[in-house]
């Protein structure tokens, strides 16, 4: 068995948390990468039920999907800038707001949705220092990239609803990032005055506080915040905030076996037992998101302590070392990351962040969903 385990409780607790933080400004719900890996569906309707009826996704597909699931009513906005044509018909057959990051993509969208006789309302990204996506304004770029803003809110099957950007460094706590966000900031206030004042018109919604931006700057808020990961209590930010983690990665011990010293274990010979050891093999391995360059650095949390993983990690399993803890026998759960370990520990490890362990774990391992501690819904996302 493995299993994520969602807890549902959390998940609210932690939404009221940043609505009360937000204060004025509403919340775009970041659902992307199938929220952050904890499903879609279950996120939305967590969502929902607090009261937050606009949510944010990268792929076009999961409007799509979430329209056809039932939000009818919630605006879901694209993040991600597109001008091909298949995204495009995907935005306009949801009813999603879709980003225009530049005026190629302007008019690819504004071509589709006039064949089409409809309007698409749209917000326009804006590269502030992401370098990413995004018309570029810095600079000598100012005068031609609020022009070509201009332009394309001007075409008429579009109609510009907002305007964002998106910060680097906002959850880093050095000085040099504190100066450089805030630059980004000032000049995202610029090119919206500047745009405003040539076009006569307000954005109705601005918005650029990512999950650093509402945890470290609330003079970010403006009339939107954008929690993604912040949401499921992931990283330091997270705590400050009094969020709380709401996953964790079980796992369960499948066989365990005793080894003379002197054997090796697993692919590579990484490890051999220095003295007789009683190994455990778990059904989780690179396949189901656990990292191979994990290999031997880590512990699963287990009844009676840790038991370290030893050897290389397999594509199906791994093996921990049971020998000090003759407690656990073959189907007791072990932790990968949770309360005895979080996953912030688990990426530091691995030389990465939460985001990616949490957005690694594989459609194969199921989720499963607690209210009050008790199981109330399980899915396996085998679905593509």
């Amino acid at each position: 068995m493995k299993a994520l385990i969602v807890d549902k409780a959390k998940v609210r607790n932690n939404l009221q948390v940043i609505q009360t933080a937000a204060g004025d400004a509403q919340i775009y719900a970041v659902l992307k990468i199938n929220a952050y890996g904890l499903g879609l569906k279950p996120m939305a309707e967590l969502c929902r039920e607090a009261g937050i009826r606009r949510f944010a996704v990268t792929e076009p597909e999961d409007a799509v999907r979430l329209r056809d699931w039932g939000f009818q009513e919630e605006e879901i906005l694209i993040l991600r800038s597109t001008a091909c044509e298949e995204d495009i018909r995907a935005i306009l057959k949801a009813g999603a707001t879709a980003t225009v990051g530049s005026y190629d993509a302007a008019l690819a969208l504004n071509g589709i949705a006039e064949s089409e006789g409809v309007v698409c309302d749209v917000h326009i990204k804006v590269d502030t220092g992401m370098s990413r996506l995004g018309y570029l304004v810095d600079e000598k770029h100012f005068d031609t990239g609020t022009a070509d803003i201009c332009a394309a809110c001007d075409l008429p099957g579009l109609r510009a609803e907002g305007i964002f950007t998106h910060f680097s460094v906002s959850d880093e706590p050095d000085a040099d990032s504190r100066a450089y966000t805030e630059r980004q900031l000032a000049l995202f206030r610029r090119v919206i005055a500047a745009v405003e004042e040539k076009r006569g018109q307000r954005f109705a919604i601005r918005h650029c506080a990512n999950s650093g931006g509402v945890a470290c700057y609330p003079e970010t808020y403006m009339d939107m915040v954008r929690p993604g990961i912040l949401l499921y209590g992931c990283g330091p930010l997270a705590e400050e905030l009094g969020l709380r983690p709401v996953m964790t990665l079980k796992t369960t011990v499948s066989t365990i076996k005793t080894y003379e010293p002197g054997t090796d274990i697993s692919y590579g010979r990484l490890f051999t037992t220095p003295r007789v050891t009683r190994m455990g093999v778990v059904p989780y391995g690179y396949a189901d998101g656990f990292f191979r360059c994990l290999s031997g650095k880590c512990a699963f949390a287990a009844k009676g302590g840790d038991a370290p993983q030893r050897g290389r990690i397999c594509m199906d399993m791994s093996m921990v070392d049971l020998t000090d803890l003759p407690e656990v026998q073959v189907g007791d759960e072990l932790e990968v990351f949770g309360a005895h370990h979080p996953v912030g520990e688990l990426a530091a490890l691995a030389d990465t962040i939460p985001y990616e362990l949490v957005c690694a774990v594989s459609r194969r391992v199921p989720r499963v969903y607690l209210q009050n501690g008790a199981e109330v819904e399980r899915e396996l996302l085998l679905r593509f």
